[in-house]
């Protein structure tokens, strides 16, 4: 049976006229990197919050690590690690001050501070400039920092609330770099969330989407790009005429069918077999000499699927 970080069931949170988390029922396996997709006021950070026993929810359960969110807050916050809206740095110390005030809060014995200090910010690649005041230091040194300081105590659990936002693009990919290659060390599990999905796509073993407080779907990203969104298929040959495109546009499975040259272009929904309507074409006197798919990127999945609710 797969060892549970966290379980929800119908967790639901209102405030007054506004239904922040509505119904939410998901299970997020120990070990992986969960990333909570959705735009801007769709619930993710009020799911942590509700999770991390900061808010009590209006219905509905949680259990993290085993604990009880209404009842063991205390016991989730001890094994768990957090990076929210703000970095929690003091700007005037240096980096090595900084998580040696923090892991002194942890209880942490003098030669478990250095080491775990030195272990840290040597992955992140802040070593060489552990002495140095944060404050001159560039944003995305900083959430690396703050990352160190959430991983101080070697949670089992760590909550990530969009790290990577106000970054610019070659800040974000070495944060998510960094990231990936902590993660495998330290072998814990991760809750993010994110509006980057290129980095949600190469980070996460699993997604779950929502939109105004309702989970709409959850998965692998291979699996979410199988079922939502539309595929590409792009087929060389000869003989593609307009009699034939009229035929493959009126199939409920084509979004759309293009003809370029001596290239077919489809856009299929779902996950549509491709053989049935090879053959077709083939019947009705196309030659075909290659075929190339892609399915359909997350970035597209997370549209369709946020664009049917609206």
């Amino acid at each position: 049976m797969t060892e549970l970080a966290i379980r929800t069931e119908n967790l639901t949170r209102s405030f007054a006229t506004v239904l922040a988390v509505d119904s939410l029922s998901l299970e997020v396996p120990a070990g992986v990197v969960f990333g909570f997709l959705g735009p801007n006021g769709a619930g993710k950070t009020t799911t942590i919050r509700l999770l991390l026993g900061l808010l009590d929810p209006t219905n509905g359960q949680a259990e993290v690590l085993g604990f009880d969110t209404r009842k063991q807050a205390s016991e989730i916050r001890q094994t768990t690690g957090a990076l929210l809206e703000h970095p929690g740095l003091y700007e005037r110390l240096s980096a090595e001050d900084n998580l040696e005030f923090y892991a002194r809060i942890w209880h942490l014995s003098s030669a478990e501070r250095k080491a775990r200090i030195m272990e840290l910010l040597t992955h992140l690649g802040l070593w060489e400039r552990r002495k140095e005041r944060v404050e001159t230091w560039s944003r995305g040194m900083k959430q690396k920092l703050a990352i160190a300081r959430a991983l101080l105590h070697r949670p089992r659990l760590i909550f990530l609330d969009e790290p990577t936002a106000g970054l610019d693009p070659i800040m974000s990919a070495a944060l998510r770099d960094d990231l990936a290659a902590l993660v495998r060390h330290e072998g814990v599990t991760v809750f993010l969330t994110t509006h980057n999905l290129a980095e949600a796509e190469k980070l996460c073993q699993l997604v779950g989407i929502i939109r105004q407080g309702r989970l709409l779907a959850i998965g692998h990203p291979d699996e979410l790009r199988g079922k939502g969104g539309v595929s590409r298929v792009e087929i060389v040959g000869r003989g593609f005429g307009s009699g034939l495109l009229i035929m493959l546009q009126s199939r409920p499975e084509v979004a759309t069918a293009e003809c370029q040259d001596n290239r077919l272009v489809l856009e299929l929904r779902g996950e549509t077999d491709i053989a049935p309507l090879i053959g077709l074409l083939v019947s009705a006197g196309a030659e075909v000499e290659e075929i190339h798919k892609d399915k359909a990127s997350l970035e597209e999945v997370f549209l369709t699927l946020v664009q049917e609710e609206e």
